[in-house]
């Protein structure tokens, strides 16, 4: 087991889990497991649905459109400026019929990524690259094997989907062959039903079938990423070498250690003050301590932090400038309090059990 483990860090064989850092990196490079066939199977459901419930509202005005150009055209003189003219006014009115629609269908692209990659803004993406355009590597990627598992993919769904439109049809066989005895409303209005019908048959269709893809995608954008044992290493390097990560690091386990100080605090019996620039937190228990110790201390900043817990606390605080000088220098934290300093230390306890006792 040991020798195929050195084999396979010397061979560089990609066996690890792609690490935090790779896959943040890879995020920002905009490689991320997406699957397009969901994005096609939302849109066009989405759009559908969107025409179901306001078809009639472009419909109407595509008709309005229409027949405003119909009357118009009826005694109109077919002039270069007139015929411009008349194809400007109907392009911009179809435009505006369309907007609405292909408004509907970039809203539920975005929302489709942002269901499957979060919110990601990646321009390294689309930056250009000469890559992209070389016509060998563009060959390769033709006649991959990804490249034949993508083209039957495509043909089952337009199987799938010619099956399930011409089965939509055959159900509604009577009405079409009616469909030119009807007027021209009439008639419209059964060709928009089927076609929705259609449409949103046919996109749940492509949604289904689009999750096998995902899971697909999901599974091999993870061994894409994945890292050698010598990759990892030469990561968890870098990392540990950076002054801004040691850095923040330690400013960290400096925060922790301070949180961790500070509630300890309250379980001090006094604090003895510089006044300002010195404060030590001391404890003692006659059944279970030896000496007092030193359960916190600080400096400056610090040393008011200390203060103000204590005095939130009612934990009782003494001036003495010497003392709080040489426990600082003289104690580290959670050790006992110094021989040289006992009788000082017992003074000011005994006078703080006496005032406590006193004031109770």
């Amino acid at each position: 087991m040991s020798m195929r483990m050195d084999l396979q860090y010397f061979t560089g064989e990609k066996t690890e889990k792609a690490t935090p850092k790779k896959r943040q990196d890879t995020r920002k490079k905009g490689q991320v497991p997406k699957s397009n066939d969901v994005n096609t199977a939302i849109i066009l459901l989405v759009v559908f649905i969107s025409l179901m419930a306001f078809a009639s509202i472009p419909g109407q005005f595509m008709y309005d459109l229409f027949t405003e150009a119909y009357i118009n055209t009826s005694g109109m003189t077919f002039t270069v400026e007139n015929t411009m003219g008349f194809l400007t006014d109907v392009t911009v009115g179809m435009v505006i019929a369309v907007a609405p629609i292909m408004l509907v269908a970039a809203f539920a692209g975005v929302v489709a990524s942002m269901m499957q990659v979060g919110v990601l803004f990646a321009p390294e993406a689309i930056k250009p690259k000469l890559s992209k355009i070389n016509p060998l590597k563009g060959l390769k990627r033709i006649f991959s094997a990804r490249a034949l598992v993508e083209l039957t993919k495509a043909i089952l769904k337009i199987i799938l989907v010619g099956m399930v439109a011409f089965g939509i049809l055959w159900l509604y066989r009577d009405d079409l062959l009616f469909l030119a005895l009807y007027d021209v409303n009439d008639g419209f209005l059964v060709v928009s039903q089927l076609t929705v019908m259609i449409g949103i048959a046919s996109a749940l269709l492509l949604l289904i079938l689009s999750i096998p893809d995902l899971v697909y995608q999901r599974f091999d954008h993870e061994k894409q990423i994945r890292m050698s044992k010598h990759d990892v290493k030469d990561e968890f390097k870098k990392m540990e070498g950076d002054p801004l990560i040691k850095a923040k690091r330690k400013q960290r386990a400096q925060e922790m250690a301070m949180n961790r100080m500070m509630q300890e605090v309250p379980k001090a019996d006094v604090v003895i003050t510089n006044p300002t620039h010195y404060a030590v937190a001391l404890r003692y228990d006659g059944e279970t301590m030896q000496a007092p110790k030193v359960i916190a201390k600080g400096v400056d900043y610090n040393a008011l932090r200390i203060r103000q817990v204590a005095k939130k606390h009612d934990i009782s605080m003494v001036e003495n400038r010497p003392l709080a000088r040489s426990l600082y220098d003289g104690a580290s934290l959670g050790e006992d309090v110094p021989e040289d300093l006992f009788k000082a230390v017992a003074e000011v306890l005994a006078y703080v059990y006496k005032l406590n006792k006193s004031v109770q």
